[in-house]
């Protein structure tokens, strides 16, 4: 058999060899890939359809609750919910109008963070960053809790007790598989999600079919309930129940931004992939819960203690089938439902750590968060995800009554200051921009609406708990902040290595007339560097400045770290393999004006130790005798915060080559 190209054979991968963890890390997430494949961009892309499972279950499974909660918020007055479930539609449709112009906008990754960062501020950007990551943590964590509760529902009342446990490993199982790999992640839901699909379809068209000749009768009861609403409580105070009852509703429209976030993972070309992924979203999702809110009016549902509306509606709906097909399919409905809201985590698994790592590129979190694996995912950052809604979960104790008061107030936040951006920029570009009007129109409108919805919710669940949201919204804003400051300082500091360093940039831009052979009676000194920089010829300088001409050959070794930042695509490996094979140059031209032989060597790889590991030993073969050399920057006051923040790979290499017997120093360089 053979192993697709940028795979290890799992075969080699657990051969006696290998560490005990290691076989296990490649038995649980699978072997290693290469960025440098051209093909593994297709392997870890998704087709729309593919998308729309991945990134459309958490708008989708929030049909499993958001109605219900929009429904049961109108109390006596629930034919008024005719209302609430056409603007929830309505809604659905703009929102989704205005991310595919936010798609267009931004063909390379569009969400909430980029958009408010390009077009409003950075610091907007950053503001709209954090409420984002919140809401994704909130997402995992009512999915798998309302996941729990729907499956829980089925069982006898004394296994109640193992349903945290349950809770947990679905959380353990959700984190492994997106540890593997987009693709592997998204595959097992798709009969989940088509089963959803297709039993709430039927339920939906039977329920409507068979009441067809009871619409005049539902029209006549929803104009008696407006007017006694309107009796009871005036014109004001019914808009306010509505508006209560729409904003109560309001995590039906979270998920929607999700495709607009997650374009990097789209298959080419992906801004046809990502609109298409979208009207596959909004029809499906808008269908689905104004279907599901004029069911529970045509069969005047009310709720039953231990029961979801929707399972009493499919009880209702199937109660003269046969007793044995009605049984399967309300089973296979409810299953269905409890499982693809337990997979609804996929979204915040998706996205969460891409927004983390967009904001980890930008220096507002520690750049470890913008790394990747060997699987090509962002490991650092869907860990930090599973493991902050696992502590969400345990402490809220999977109560999903609870977790609903703290979500969708923080996706709100991002629908605001993403559109906002989007209405500022059809305002700047009016003069060059044909169409600006109609697309102003659809922001605006965009804007007008999650506005709306943002005011109300806040003020509607402020009291009742909400206030933990924003609490913890506005704690990881000043953390962001802190280290963006943190990090501004020490591109400051390292900005003064670069001034000392203008001569030499200037000599080493000025080619040799020829660069000098190795010479076999010198010692070769092996430089690690990350980039032509200030760093890197300060320690270069420092090897002169001790050893004098002890060393007389100098080879310059560059690791290209693949990150989220880069991993777009083969033409920016390949503009990444470009820039470190100049900056080698720069290095071999600086010390050929010295007079000394100089050699480049780059690789591109996830991880910088195990790209040095792999190389050392070459190196050696080939320099005999040579010596490591890497610097690393000393602050004038190591911290926590110093540690936490900055890269210390070099003494993580220097324990790695020890053991070969390949002498590594380390020079200080202060800032």
């Amino acid at each position: 058999m053979l192993w697709g190209a940028g795979e290890r054979s799992p075969v080699s991968d657990i051969s006696p060899d290998g560490n005990f963890l290691q076989r296990l890390k490649t038995l649980l997430i699978g072997g290693a890939r290469s960025p440098q494949d051209r093909e593994v961009f297709h392997k870890l892309t998704l087709a729309a359809f593919f998308a729309w499972v991945g990134l459309g279950s958490d708008g989708m499974s929030s049909s499993c609750y958001g109605p219900e909660e929009a429904f049961l918020a109108l109390g006596e007055h629930k034919f008024l919910a005719i209302f609430v479930a056409l603007a929830s539609a309505i809604t659905i449709f703009v929102i989704s109008a205005s991310y595919s112009q936010i798609i267009e906008l931004f063909p390379s990754g569009g969400g909430g963070y980029v958009v408010a960062s390009k077009l409003v501020s950075p610091t907007v950007g950053m503001v709209a960053g954090c409420a984002l990551l919140i809401d994704y943590v909130l997402t995992i964590s009512i999915s798998i809790a309302a996941g729990s509760d729907a499956l829980f529902s089925f069982l006898p009342m004394e296994w109640s007790g193992y349903k945290l446990g349950f809770i947990v490993a679905s959380l353990v199982a959700m984190i492994l598989l997106n540890l593997r790999g987009v693709k592997e992640s998204v595959a097992p839901l798709v009969p989940i999600f088509l089963a959803f699909l297709l039993t709430h379809a039927i339920a939906i068209l039977y329920g409507i079919l068979t009441h067809l000749l009871d619409f005049p009768v539902l029209a006549n009861k929803t104009v008696k309930d407006l007017s006694s609403t309107h009796a009871e409580l005036g014109l004001w105070g019914m808009l306010v129940l509505m508006l209560r009852a729409y904003s109560m509703g309001a995590g039906t429209f979270t998920g929607i931004e999700a495709v607009s976030n997650g374009l990097t993972i789209l298959r080419e070309p992906r801004v046809q992939t990502a609109k298409k992924t979208m009207r596959y979203m909004a029809i499906s999702l808008a269908l689905t819960a104004t279907g599901l809110m004029l069911g529970y009016l045509l069969y005047e549902l009310e709720s039953e203690p231990g029961k979801t509306l929707n399972a009493v509606l499919m009880e209702k709906i199937t109660r003269t089938w046969n007793p044995s097909v009605a049984w399967v399919f309300v089973f296979v409905t409810l299953l269905s439902e409890a499982t693809l809201l337990v997979i609804a985590a996929q979204t915040g698994f998706l996205d969460g750590p891409r927004v983390l790592a967009n904001m980890a590129v930008d220096r507002w979190f520690p750049t470890k968060f913008a790394t990747l694996s060997d699987r090509l995912v962002t490991q650092n950052g869907i860990m930090l995800m599973g493991g902050a809604a696992l502590v969400t979960i345990w402490f809220s104790g999977g109560s999903v009554r609870l977790l609903v008061v703290l979500y969708s107030i923080n996706v709100f936040i991002t629908f605001v200051l993403s559109q906002l951006g989007m209405v500022r920029h059809w305002l700047q570009v009016r003069k060059t921009e044909p169409n600006w009007i109609p697309k102003l129109l659809i922001n605006g409108s965009s804007f007008l609406l999650t506005a709306l919805i943002l005011v109300a919710v806040v003020v509607l669940k402020f009291h009742e708990g909400g206030w933990v949201t924003i609490l913890i919204t506005a704690t990881l804003i000043v953390v962001a902040l802190l280290i963006h400051r943190h990090y501004r300082q020490t591109l400051r500091l390292l900005g003064r290595l670069d001034d000392l360093m203008a001569t030499a940039v200037a000599k080493a831009d000025e080619a040799p007339v020829s660069i000098p052979p190795f010479n076999p009676d010198g010692k070769t000194a092996v430089i690690l560097v990350n980039g032509f920089n200030g760093l890197g010829l300060h320690t270069l300088l420092n090897v002169v400045r001790l050893f004098g001409k002890h060393f007389q050959n100098f080879v310059f070794v560059q690791v290209g770290v693949v990150d989220a930042g880069n991993f777009k695509g083969a033409a920016e490996i390949e503009h990444l393999q470009r820039k470190l094979e100049s900056d080698l140059e720069r290095y071999v031209r600086f010390v050929g004006k010295q007079g000394y032989f100089g050699k480049g060597i780059c690789s591109i790889g996830t991880e910088v130790i195990d790209e040095i590991s792999a190389l050392a030993p070459k190196i050696v073969a080939e320099f005999p005798g040579a010596v490591f050399f890497a610097g690393q920057l000393v602050f004038a006051r190591e911290s926590f915060v110093t540690r936490w923040l900055h890269n210390y790979v070099v003494f993580a290499i220097q324990r790695q080559l020890y053991p070969q017997g390949i002498p590594f120093v380390i020079l200080p360089i202060r800032v």
